[in-house]
């Protein structure tokens, strides 16, 4: 009686609110005064984007306190005080599958001159992906090895002098080879477009970051298994050579990572690469790790090769840049000034203070040879001597294998990715009782809000309501709200409520928050300008007896908010790491009007609302239920396959992938997480999202968990209807008016 009364007297406001002229009230009681004029949606889109600058900031200062624990007092207790964030590095770079056993094919002999031979070679990597490029030789004792790699708009014949495009002074790979070092040059993908607008590592890196894996990782292994190969053929009795791996922009990058994570490799070059990585969200998409900029600049990933040996050379890389436009994400590829790239260099000097490294250097190809050991005879440098030619690689052949070789692996995983969520998700869940079930979903939960979708530590400040009316009608009021989330760039949520007339005292109605989609608004889902997909569901449900809150999602203006996406990935978070706190302030304040029951509160969206409709309920257990209209799916194979058309991959959603899904939460582990409470799945049988094969497929997942394993028939429902990618409303509705 206590709680009654005191919702009763909360209530009192609200009648005498809603039993007099509308007209007389400018906004909600108990808020204050909505003034904000102009877009609030863009406004809200520049809240998030400083909002993410900032973090990216603060990231910088303070990721050493927060994850690295460095004990340099030797260099055997750096090594080991450092492999967790070298563990965290392999995972986000994709560096996660076992390679093969040492193997080296010989291919044809293409050049030689009186001191190396040069030898077209394939190399095992991992199932069926291989390593190719050319074997440098020298004819008489090898005092070295070394695997040198191209940035990847070069072929390994330029890199050796064999073709032109690379001027002689940067022939590492020739100059090495006549110095007595066996070198082993490897091809990269390059960045022409031969899928649809993408460029072949845009292609690559769209299903591998789905999967878990990343074009960066498979490089990277590609020059591991080069020295698994190099390695394993020293003679075990002769002199100790030393290994070294160094490369030239794209291939400087693959550099630093391999040797960041491999210990065999003594000595390390990077040229036209090395500096500050802030701005790694305005690169290309095959430049985005998800997590890099938490634990990671190019300064830490130095830090992971000491105390072996390091080589900048601080010189420009090579400029490329994507235009908007194109199908494939925005960015731009520029090498740091010297300025810059010494200042990160100095910046991971300051990182190994008190260890006794090798040298961390800035002197470029000599001091590489020096560190290898090698005694150099004669002009480091010398002229071009006379090169015979034998035969021609075919290049384009070569490089079309190897992207099939990575296509095909990506497929792979594809396939295998099923299996890889049994074990991840489904043999850890118990389904003896609803509450057994419950406390084993906690820790799968816990590593989706933090692995997955991403979390802020920010604390949610007081949500200070402003409201004022947009419109009414003779059964509706309509207002607009702005609720504050975070301190930090005073980000904030927006939407529109519509609160049906005539409630008596005390009396409360369920809520229902409708989501728009794709470059939606909220005066979408309310009608205005026009029903269109979305039939007008929120102000339909308000007719018919629910209030409904309509907010404004950050998946709107195009390039904008996919910039959002990269600058979130970059920390280890995505959109909905901000989309999340937006709605645990949002469904807390609705819970707390008189006139909302606080725990019949809904979730329903369509389309880019229905992908918000599978990730926000899994962690506001506020929402009691959950209906994904025109986008369930199995979503895994949506993204990462090249086979169907009606995969991301094709498309200009460059944003939506998503990391190591795959491996983790297909749509039916996300259902799970919503399990026990009701959810609905709204699919109309000519929606392009997908064919309805493949969506029942991915249900039927659902519907067993909830009618044959956890006993709860009527709770997992999916409505078939005639019609497109819309609102169909009325499965859905009477979903609603059951269950909330």
């Amino acid at each position: 009686m206590l709680r009654f009364r005191i919702r009763l007297s909360g209530c009192l406001t609200a009648l005498l609110f809603f039993s007099v002229s509308t007209h007389a009230q400018e906004r909600l009681p108990g808020t204050a005064p909505l003034d904000w004029e102009g877009d609030i949606a863009s406004r809200l889109v520049d809240s998030a984007a400083a909002f993410l600058d900032a973090a990216i900031v603060e990231a910088g200062t303070s990721r050493e306190e927060k994850f690295w624990q460095r004990d340099t007092t030797s260099a055997a207790a750096y090594v080991q005080s450092i492999a967790p964030n070298r563990d965290r590095f392999a995972k986000i770079t994709g560096v996660r599958d076992p390679r093969l056993p040492a193997r080296l094919e010989r291919l044809g002999l293409i050049a030689e001159t009186d001191t190396f031979t040069v030898t077209s070679v394939r190399w095992d990597v991992f199932t069926q992906v291989h390593g190719e490029g050319l074997l440098l030789e020298p004819r008489g004792a090898v005092v070295a090895d070394a695997v040198v790699i191209p940035d990847a708009g070069e072929t390994p014949e330029q890199e050796c002098g064999l073709e032109s495009g690379v001027p002689p002074q940067c022939h590492w790979a020739r100059h090495l080879a006549g110095q007595g070092v066996r070198v082993l040059v490897p091809l990269l993908i390059n960045r022409d477009v031969t899928h649809r607008k993408l460029s072949n590592r845009e292609f690559l890196y769209r299903p591998a970051f789905e999967l878990g894996r990343h074009l960066i990782g498979y490089e990277v292994q590609k020059v591991l298994a080069a020295v698994d190969w190099l390695k394993a053929t020293q003679q075990p009795d002769g002199p100790k050579r030393l290994v070294g791996v160094s490369g030239y922009g794209e291939g400087g990058l693959i550099a630093l990572y391999a040797g960041a994570l491999d210990q065999r490799i003594d000595v390390t070059a990077v040229s036209g690469y090395f500096g500050p990585r802030d701005g790694v969200w305005k690169e290309l998409a095959d430049r985005n790790v998800f997590g890099l900029l938490e634990q990671f600049g190019d300064a830490e990933i130095a830090s992971m090769i000491a105390p072996r040996a390091l080589v900048i050379e601080p010189i420009p890389g090579k400029d490329v840049t994507v235009p908007p436009g194109t199908g494939g994400k925005p960015g731009i590829l520029t090498g740091p000034t010297k300025e810059a790239s010494l200042a990160e260099l100095e910046r991971a000097r300051k990182l190994v203070a008190g260890l006794e490294p090798a040298p961390m250097s800035s002197g470029g190809f000599p001091d590489f040879v020096q560190m290898l050991g090698v005694q150099v005879t004669g002009d480091l440098q010398p002229p071009v001597p006379p090169i015979v030619l034998h035969t021609k690689v075919d290049a384009p052949a070569r490089h079309a294998r190897q992207m099939e070789e990575l296509d095909r692996h990506n497929q792979w995983l594809l396939r295998e990715s099923a299996y890889a969520r049994q074990d991840f998700f489904w043999s850890k869940i118990d389904t003896s009782s609803v509450e057994a079930y419950e406390k084993s979903t906690v820790p799968l939960r816990d590593y989706f809000r933090t692995d997955v979708v991403g979390q802020f530590d920010d604390p949610l400040v007081d949500p200070a309501p402003r409201t004022r009316i947009l419109k009414e009608t003779e059964t509706l009021i309509y207002y607009e709200v702005v609720l504050d989330v975070y301190e930090q760039a005073d980000f904030f949520a927006y939407g529109i409520l519509i609160v049906p007339k005539g409630l008596a005292a005390g009396q409360a109605l369920p809520c229902v928050v409708c989501q728009h989609g794709l470059e939606g608004r909220p005066q979408d889902v309310i009608g205005e300008p026009s029903f269109h997909y979305y039939q007008a569901f929120a102000t339909k449900l308000a007719e018919q007896g629910f209030v409904t809150f309509a907010p404004q999602h950050l998946y709107i203006f195009e390039d904008r908010f996919r910039e959002l996406q990269y600058k979130a990935n970059a920390l280890g978070k995505t959109l909905f790491s901000l989309m999340v706190p937006q709605h645990q302030q949002l469904v807390k304040w609705l819970g707390a009007q008189p006139f909302i029951y606080a725990d019949r509160i809904g979730f329903y969206g369509l389309s880019y609302g229905g992908k918000s409709a599978m990730r926000i309920p899994p962690l506001v257990p506020e929402y009691k239920l959950s209906i994904c209209s025109a986008d369930f799916n199995e979503w895994v194979w949506k993204n990462a396959s090249t086979r169907s058309p009606y995969s991301y991959v094709w498309t200009g959603e460059y944003e939506i992938f998503e990391f190591d899904l795959g491996s983790t939460f297909n749509y039916a582990e996300m259902a799970a997480l919503i399990a026990p409470r009701p959810f609905m799945v709204e699919r109309g049988h000519f929606d392009g999202v997908a064919p309805d094969e493949m969506v029942a497929h991915e249900f039927a997942k659902v519907r067993h968990l909830y009618n044959a394993k956890l006993k709860l028939p009527g709770r997992a429902e999916i409505e078939w209807f005639d019609g497109p990618h819309q609102i169909n409303g009325k499965g859905t509705f009477e979903f609603l008016k059951k269950h909330l």
